[in-house]
């Protein structure tokens, strides 16, 4: 039986809806209170078990990469200053068993192209996708628990949950048959449909698991929407070969890819935060209230 312990964080999209904060700062970096998107993104990945963290970078992402890099100076400074608790906090960042790799995807050529880029580094060995900017607060975590059904069922597997139908064509939807509670084995996937012609209202989000075979798959399919090469696109004709589940995850997602949805996360998280929760409930209560 396999397990999972890589993951793949496609991280080299331009960010365009939340210019100009992201024309020098990528948007994975973007903070939640205080710790940016790719963090979270990477702490539920090896809360998972995940040991080797893929993340695929333009070449205007480098802050990603110094974020995972030891900062020496900046310890020795807090240690100085006798800032103990940050800088234990600094260091639990980076588990001496986690293992940071680096590749540059050269050309913008879609979600699909960003997985493929990571093939030499998955080995031939099923892997996880996280998306950043789709932030899921889950206890456990969305990722732990799709590796958990991997282990069981060792195909594999899409993140979903139903959206209103006017949504649809801003994902990939799922066209599925039962399989057991929140459990569905696909039959078809479509890239943002038009909510007429949505087979479903089950939207693919942020999360997946996936055999090696996929990259066969990536490497042969058309480009579709958007002229782009669509990881739904692989995964549709995968499903010629072996089953995929969609699992409906237990737990909140915050679209941290629109404006909206990154304010309610924000507003969410702060209110949960052990510093700033309750300053900020009195807040609200103060301002919303009246």
């Amino acid at each position: 039986m396999k397990r999972i312990t890589k993951a793949v964080f496609p991280a080299a999209g331009m960010g365009t809806r939340f210019l100009p904060a992201t024309k020098a700062n990528p948007k994975e970096m973007l903070p939640i209170v205080d710790k940016p998107l790719i963090q979270y993104a990477a702490e539920e990945a090896i809360a998972a078990g995940i040991t080797d963290l893929i993340f695929i970078i333009g070449r205007t992402k480098r802050a990603i990469a110094d974020h995972f890099d030891k900062a020496y100076e900046l310890e020795v400074e807090l240690e100085i200053r006798g800032k103990t608790k940050a800088l234990e906090e600094l260091r639990a960042m980076l588990p001496v068993n986690v293992h940071y790799i680096f590749i540059r995807q050269a050309e913008a050529l879609g979600l699909g192209h960003a997985v493929l880029c990571a093939e030499p580094a998955v080995n031939n060995e099923p892997f996880a996708v996280i998306l950043a900017d789709d932030l899921i607060d889950a206890q456990p975590g969305a990722l732990s628990q799709m590796t958990a059904l991997y282990e069981q069922h060792q195909c594999s597997l899409v993140g979903v949950q139903n959206v209103e139908r006017d949504e649809t064509s801003a994902y990939g939807i799922v066209a599925t048959t039962p399989q057991a509670e929140r459990l569905h084995k696909v039959t078809r996937i479509v890239e943002k449909p038009k909510p007429e012609a949505a087979p479903s209202t089950l939207a693919v989000v942020g999360r997946y698991v996936l055999t090696p075979q996929i990259f066969h798959y990536l490497k042969h399919i058309e480009r579709g929407a958007g002229g782009e090469i669509q990881l739904t696109d692989a995964i549709q004709a995968l499903l010629a070969v072996e089953p995929v589940l969609a699992y409906e995850f237990v737990g909140t997602r915050y679209d941290c890819g629109s404006k909206a949805g990154y304010v309610e996360a924000t507003v969410e998280f702060a209110l949960k935060h052990p510093e700033v929760g309750e300053e900020i409930l009195q807040y609200l209560k103060a301002k919303f209230c009246k």
